[in-house]
Order: C-alpha cells, then structure tokens, then sequence
C-alpha cells in the first residue's frame, strides 16, 4: 500500500479493524466480522463486524427516538446541517476518493467524480430545504379552503450497490434528511469501509450541533440483513439499489408490510448510431459508456444498435480504439480499465463469453482476462449479436458490448431497444430533428432516461434518476423526488359560521 494511500486511510480514521454499526458517532460491538479485499492488489484492507440482531435493534430504537425530535426542527436548519456535511466532505474529497478507488476498484477519476456527486446533492438539497412546497386548491364550499402539504415520512433504510458505494446514499440521505427523516444505511458488503468514513463524516457534524446521534445510523451485513430491513414495520421507506433480483423481494417484503419502496435496479441500456450519426461524438459516447466503471454502472452501454450501412465504419473504429485501451491499476489516472469487483465477477465474465458464442454472437473484439495484473482483472469484450439472444436480454455487470444492426426507419431500431425486460437508460445519436424527437416522444425510449447526442453513462443530479419496468420505477436525486421521502396529506379549512356537510346532506338538530 503506497505512503499517498496510508495517509489518506489515516485521514478518514480507518484502521485494520472496524466496527461496523453506529447510532452517529457511537460504534457498537458485534461478535461477527468479515473483511474487505481491495480488488485492485488482492490485499485486505480491513476486518470489519457485522451487525448483530441486538444491536440492529438498538439502531432502530435510537433512530425512531432521534425522529422524534430531527421532524420538528425547519427545513431550512435542516438543510444547514447538510450544508455542513458537504463542506466536510469537501475537505475530505481527495481521502474519500482513494479509499473509493482502492475498496471498489474504480478509476481515480472516477471516484473524483463520485465523491463531487455527494458534495453536488448536498448543495441541491440546501437549496431545496427552503423549497418543500405543497399546493392550494379552491374548495367548492363557500368560507372554506384546502390546501395539500407534506411531512416526513420517518426512518428511512437505504440498501445500496458497491459499484457507486457513496454517492447513491448520499442522493438518499440528503434529500431524507431534509424532509426531516432519519436513516439507517446498509452498504454493500463488498465495499464497507466507504460507508464507514461517510459515516464517521456525518457523525462529527451531527455532534457539532448537538443534535441526536440516530438521525445518521449504519449497519453491515450480508443479503440478510437486507432482507430484514426490507420486513421490517418499523422502517417507512426502503430505498434499494442493486440488481431486479434483489429489487424483486425487496418489493414485495415491502409492499407486503404496506411499506414504501423506492428501487433503482438493473439496465440493459442501448445506444441507436442512425445513418446521420455524427461519429466524433458517438465514439468516445460509446467507448466510456461500455467501459467506464469497468462495465460495471447500472446505465453501462450494454447494446449497440447500429444502422447497417455505418456497421462496417464503426466496428474498424471500435477495433481500432480497443486494442489502444490500457489496463491496470485504477490508481494510476493514464489507466482507463481498472479490475472487476472481485473473482466471482470474473467468473461470470467468462461464462458470458461462453455463452454468448454458443448462443450465435459473433466476436468482434475478444474478451479475456489478465492474470498478469491480477485475479480480477479482464480486458473488454464486443460481440455481433441479436436482440432476442439470451445473453443480451439479461443485465451483467461486466464490460462486454454487443452491437446489434438494425435496417430500416429509426423505429426499427427503437423496437430493438425497448424489446428487453429493463428500462434504465437510453441514447440516440442522431443529426435528424424527426428521429431525434420521435425517441422522446411516447412513440419512443421507454426508459426513465432518453438522451439526445450524449450516451446512456451518467447522469446530473439535477435531474430525477431512474427508469421503467423492471428496473424498478423509483427515482432519486434531483427535480421532485424529494416527494418520495414525504407523505402527502390533504388539509381543509372551515373558517365560516356553518358547516356544510357533503351532497347536500342536513340534519334537524
């Protein structure tokens, strides 16, 4: 581990053991421990406890106390203490990233990037504490008025993914927490130190201002844990990011309880190149998108849907650009490829290959691993492939890009996009003005996001993240999805002498 590493590890107070669970900055004792490898040299970072029943309920006794207390403080004082937690993860930005890097495997750049979407959400959920507006509509009695306005929900759980292990809690956690909820986090177990330095974060500024440690809480475990939040009465709002798997029995363990749910699951995300198609903005769209995070983003570029007189001109390209794509330790920013999560990763990107050969794909760029560089490190694959094959029909997190020709009008290739069972993110590149705005229309993408000349990687936060059918229907992050974390309750107001009763009803009294 490099000296630049050791410090940044020190400055975030994480050590070779942790503890796993915390009411703010009070750190409980659990008997289980598990440990975290970094994918980038094999090595373990840290032993880390799980947390135990007893203590999980004493997690959710101190939130729902805290809630009790977090609700009636103003929106706007609210949003000041996410302000604060942004300023401190400003000063931790550069830690925060290497730590990111180093237990998820992502470029360094990339955990750049990630660590300003938590700085960015918070400055969007300032700004919103001031803005938690309802509406007021005209009562059809005379001397009456209605108006509609939202309050907090109460603790809410967030299950997260490894592969943005900061931000997707920070996209929830701000936004609760300035409607007036408490959270508790349940983080990968593939990457728990991230959530124990974000924790550690918010727990200083928490104890600052003197406000209740429950308000911020984290948990570890395995899928078990996940399930037990997920059933449990006491939890408002489970908010799920990870595969349609484990989004499809979080749903329903919720929806069981008449809890709410918010998930955010699988993409199997296509790019259409139409004939007008400009090609210096389509590449480098197409290359980050299939490789970026190492094809391990929900809004990774899956499918590829080419016109066929460009089939031909982009796969040279494509060939061409591959074979420059350089491998290797994440922390070093010339590399563009760092390593999959871990070995089982890999394993599944090798039966892919498999698979997708037996099943009539057609390598156009093959895909292989490097053991050189270490157990978990594989170089990118494409394949000529059909719509209909299995392997295209299903999301795997691996990069591996199938480019699939379409003939034809725009909505045969729109067809081919919307014929899989996911709905997360979509692109057209396109210089016609009809296609462009036939994709969006209601004729068009039915994923949550459609983009115009830009690809289906990344998203602002200004914007509401998330898509359709089974990806889940949730939305995070920007524009109104605060409503989520709010429940909504209608208000009529009687200010006249009588009181008129419904359909004309009266009694002699």
């Amino acid at each position: 581990m490099s000296e630049k590493l050791q410090n940044a590890l020190s400055a975030l107070n994480i050590t070779s053991q942790e503890k796993g669970t915390a009411i703010g900055n009070q750190w409980l004792t659990d008997p289980e421990t598990m440990l975290s490898y970094s994918p980038i040299d094999g090595k373990k970072i840290s032993e880390i406890q799980l947390t135990a029943d007893k203590n999980y309920n004493t997690v959710i006794e101190e939130a729902t106390i805290a809630f009790k207390t977090w609700r009636m403080v103003t929106a706007p004082k609210r949003g000041e203490i996410v302000r604060q937690f942004g300023d401190a993860l400003r000063d931790k930005k550069e830690d925060l990233a290497l730590l990111l890097c180093y237990e998820m495997g992502k470029s360094l750049q990339e955990a750049k990037g990630e660590v300003q979407e938590m700085i960015d959400i918070c400055d969007f959920a300032v700004g919103l504490s001031r803005q938690l507006h309802g509406f007021t509509m005209h009562s059809e009695r005379p001397q009456h008025r209605m108006y509609e306005q939202y309050h907090p929900l109460g603790i809410v759980g967030i299950i997260s993914a490894f592969n943005f292990p900061m931000a997707v809690w920070a996209w929830n956690t701000s936004l609760a927490w300035i409607s007036g909820n408490t959270c508790i986090w349940k983080p990968s177990e593939k990457t728990p130190l991230c959530a124990i330095a974000c924790q550690k974060i918010i727990a200083t500024v928490l104890a600052k201002n003197n406000l209740p440690k429950g308000i911020s809480c984290l948990v570890n475990g395995t899928a078990k844990l996940g399930k037990q939040i997920a059933n449990d009465t006491r939890i408002a709002l489970v908010s799920a990011t990870g595969s349609t798997e484990m989004g499809r029995s979080v749903g329903v363990a919720v929806a069981k309880r008449f809890g709410k749910s918010l998930l955010e699951l699988g993409g199997n995300n296509a790019l259409i190149i139409t004939p007008s198609t400009d090609l210096k903005l389509a590449i480098p769209a197409i290359v980050f998108g299939a490789i970026g995070t190492s094809g391990q983003r929900c809004t990774t570029t899956r499918r590829l849907i080419v016109h066929d007189s460009l089939v031909d001109k982009l796969i040279a390209k494509l060939k061409d650009i591959y074979g420059q794509l350089k491998i290797g330790t994440p922390l070093d920013e010339k590399n563009h490829l760092g390593p999959l999560i871990d070995t089982n990763a890999v394993t599944q990107f090798i039966q892919l290959l498999k698979d997708a050969k037996v099943q009539g794909a057609t390598p156009i760029v093959v895909g292989k691993t490097l053991p050189q560089l270490g157990n978990t490190y594989v170089s990118p694959a494409i394949f000529l492939a059909q719509n209909n094959i299995d392997v295209v029909q299903k999301e795997t997190f691996v990069p591996v890009l199938y480019l699939i020709p379409y003939s034809g009008n725009v909505e045969n290739a729109i067809d081919i996009q919307n014929n899989v069972s996911q709905g997360l993110s979509s692109a057209i590149m396109t210089q016609n003005l009809r296609e462009s705005e036939l994709f969006l229309s209601a004729l068009g993408s039915d994923c949550g996001i459609a983009n115009v000349n830009i690809g289906t990687s990344g998203a602002e936060i200004g914007g509401a993240f998330g898509g359709e059918k089974e990806t889940g229907g949730g939305r995070e992050s920007g524009s109104d999805a605060w409503k989520v974390y709010m429940r909504r309750q209608t208000n009529t107001i009687n200010f006249s002498n009588e009181l008129p009763l419904s359909q004309g009803i009266k009694f002699n009294l």
